[in-house]
This record gives C-alpha cells, sequence and structure tokens, in this order.
C-alpha cells in the first residue's frame, strides 16, 4: 500500500485569507504550499506548533535555519578568492585560444614544408655523410 495525499479543505475569512496570501507572496511559494508546510511541521512536532506573529518570535539556540555570523575578513576573503577563480578562468580560456591557434599554424605550416628523404638523396652528389641538426 503506497503513500497516497489526501485533500483537506476549510474555509477562512477573508481576511485570514488576503494575510495567508501575502505570507505566500513574501516566500514567493504556492498558498498551498504554505499549507502544507505548516500540515509538515506540525505533523513533526506532534501537534506542539505555536502560530506567532513574526515580530514576536523567539530567538532561540536551535532555530532553523541555523545562523550564525562571520567576520567581515572571512567574506572579503571569499570574495577575493571568487574574484581570482574568475580571473583564472578567463586565462585559461585565453591559453586554450592561444593553443588552439599555434595548432593551427603548425599544421599550416608542415604541409607547406614537408621534405622528403628521397629528393634529398637525389640533391646529393657526394658520399659524404649528411648530418641532420
Amino acid at each position: 500500500m503506497g503513500n497516497k495525499n489526501k485533500t483537506i479543505s476549510f474555509r477562512v475569512n477573508e481576511d485570514a485569507f488576503e494575510t495567508l496570501r501575502e505570507i505566500a507572496e513574501k516566500r514567493d511559494i504556492s498558498l498551498s504550499a504554505v499549507f502544507r508546510d505548516y500540515v509538515e511541521t506540525l505533523v513533526a512536532h506532534d501537534g506542539k506548533v505555536e502560530a506567532v506573529p513574526e515580530n514576536q518570535v523567539r530567538d532561540d539556540e536551535d532555530s532553523f535555519p541555523p545562523k550564525i555570523e562571520v567576520p567581515k575578513s572571512f567574506i572579503r576573503e571569499h570574495e577575493r578568492l571568487e574574484l581570482e577563480a574568475e580571473h583564472l578562468r578567463d586565462q585559461l580560456q585565453e591559453h586554450k585560444q592561444y593553443v588552439r591557434h599555434l595548432k593551427a599554424k603548425v599544421d599550416e605550416e608542415t604541409e607547406e614544408e614537408v621534405i622528403h628523404l628521397e629528393e634529398l638523396d637525389d640533391e646529393i652528389e657526394s658520399d659524404e655523410p649528411f648530418r641532420l641538426g
């Protein structure tokens, strides 16, 4: 037997509906997602969920999502590393482009400067040894 979704339906007054729609817009989610989140939270905490206005929310140690303060030096170092990584990516692209250019140039030159050893043998009339390099 699978885990089937069930539909819950209820009525709220117009003011409550508008407030819920504002919450959904503020969180950039659908209105039904607001209800799903609430029901999932209610089930996960065995019905011990208290709905309070945002300005009355207690700042508990184990609130979710967890919040930590990060020193500005860490943020600046992170930004510096991001810029350096971007610069290195740009340099890598330029290097790859240069390598492609050099390969194309070598391919063009090798086609023009092909030397056949048989032709060299015909050009040399003496029996002197021929030295390469």
